[in-house]
């Protein structure tokens, strides 16, 4: 009954990773369907250049940090619950926009509002689940949000994959927010932001019910340490005033350091794992030229990733994140190189490179979801002092997504003009740099201490 109970209220939760992973992987579908008359569809009209898919493709990741900031504010004032089921509106407009779609401008609108829902979902949804498991469930259920984040992307490619129409699929994915809000409207407030409000019976109420329907001696002990928790300090007054300083802070090597160190993982990360290529992994598998159907291959690519991030929950506590990102980068850089050689000189044996080609890619992918893909977000959990955790961590969160913009909007040009394979080895080459960088000055942060990590940084 208790198991039942957690696992109804994370569901939303878990509805919303599923719903992310499937707002990530439209602009795939849709720039697959409609770059360059590419539809298969004889009753699609709507077509639309390289230039415009590559706007299509990015305007998400530059507006998500809107939304981050949109839920932030309402955050205290609505709680996680309603954030939640607010989230899902904007993505509910934008399915049924592309769907009625006649121009380029409805798309980019489209892009926007899935950018304004990924980036309001994001804090409430981490810090509902946050709240209301328990303890020792938290870590193990954290961990299980990048999985159901890729079970949408699955999802959504298999039933394009089924129905090779993408205005079908899009209509067909509204399913998912409905159920999601039905769900939210079903689960309890998180006790602690209750408590926060005063309401302290309504939150005693809560925290019984999500702790299976126990007595009221049997959370008693939790209960009060979650008002211990929300008491203010006698120091808040002496942390007012130096809040003003705060800014003069950000400048000491204890911040600036891990700052910088997590600014330049997010960017090899992104080299690397192929996040910036994922709106035109379609027209870049059709240029590696294997016999297989594109938009299965995409949804073993996303099946591929859940498998990584699986494994990533037992190796990162046994080899450590150090030697994980140093491995999983190099191997990454490897199969890069290997991919833009292979692609410009090896030319005979077609049906023999393409092969080799989509293997070694499809490598990339597996390896970079269990080793920097992941470590990249328990990081930034990890390196950055307490008194600046949150701040840091909201910056750096809109930064990756502005470096994910940036790579995403400019890898047609970048590809262009370098050509298509050379591209590969080039970001290859960089990233043996970075695992030089990474050597040297990226500390293991596994079984430390926040003390002995903020220490490193220190010196």
């Amino acid at each position: 009954m208790k198991r039942i109970k957690w696992c109804w209220a994370v569901s939303g939760v878990w509805l919303l990773q599923i719903e992310l992973g499937m707002q990530v992987i439209t602009s795939t579908i849709v720039i697959g369907a409609l770059e360059n008359n590419a539809s298969r569809d004889e009753n699609e009209f709507l077509t639309i250049t390289s230039e415009e898919a590559s706007w299509f493709g990015s305007l998400s990741n530059l507006l998500t940090p809107l939304g981050n900031v949109l839920s932030t504010l309402l955050l205290d004032l609505l709680g996680h619950k309603k954030c939640m089921i607010l989230a899902n509106m904007p993505c509910l407009v934008a399915q049924i926009m592309l769907y009625f779609a006649t121009n380029v401008k409805i798309l980019y609108v489209c892009s926007i509002l899935m950018a304004l829902s990924i980036g309001f979902m994001s804090a409430p949804s981490l810090g509902y689940l946050g709240e209301v498991c328990e303890p020792k469930l938290r870590g193990s259920l954290s961990s299980t949000m990048t999985i159901f984040y890729y079970v949408g992307t699955i999802i959504l490619t298999m039933l394009y994959s089924v129905t090779k129409q993408w205005r079908l699929t899009v209509i067909m994915s509204m399913v998912f927010p409905i159920i999601t809000i039905i769900i939210l409207l079903t689960i309890p407030d998180s006790p602690m932001w209750l408590l926060a409000k005063g309401k302290h019976l309504k939150a005693h109420t809560n925290l019984r019910k999500l702790r299976g329907n126990v007595s009221y001696d049997k959370c008693e002990n939790e209960f009060q340490e979650m008002i211990r928790y929300n008491m203010p300090s006698n120091n808040d007054k002496s942390h007012q005033k130096e809040n003003t300083n705060t800014w003069k802070q950000f400048f000491k090597p204890a911040v600036l350091r891990p700052f910088r160190l997590m600014m330049i993982y997010f960017f090899f990360k992104n080299l690397l794992c192929g996040l910036p290529l994922v709106p035109y992994l379609v027209s870049i598998f059709n240029k590696f030229g294997a016999p297989v159907n594109v938009e299965w291959t995409i949804s073993f690519a996303m099946f591929l990733s859940i498998i990584g991030s699986l494994i990533a929950v037992f190796l990162i506590p046994k080899l450590g994140k150090r030697f994980l990102t140093l491995f999983t980068l190099s191997v990454c850089s490897v199969c890069y190189i290997i991919i833009g050689l292979i692609g410009i000189y090896w030319k005979n044996a077609q049906s023999i490179t393409s092969w080799t080609i989509l293997v070694l890619y499809l490598t990339t992918i597996f390896i970079s979801s269990t080793g920097i893909t992941p470590i990249a977000w328990t990081l930034i959990t990890e390196i950055f002092p307490v008194k600046y955790k949150n701040i840091l961590c909201n910056i750096s969160s809109a930064l990756f997504y502005v470096i994910t913009f940036f790579m995403t909007k400019y890898y047609p040009e970048f590809s262009n003009v370098v050509e298509f394979y050379n591209a590969f080895t080039i970001c290859g080459i960089f990233g043996l740099f970075g695992c030089i960088y990474f050597y040297f000055c990226l500390p293991e942060t596994e079984n430390k201490t926040l003390q002995e990590i903020t220490a490193f940084f220190k010196n």
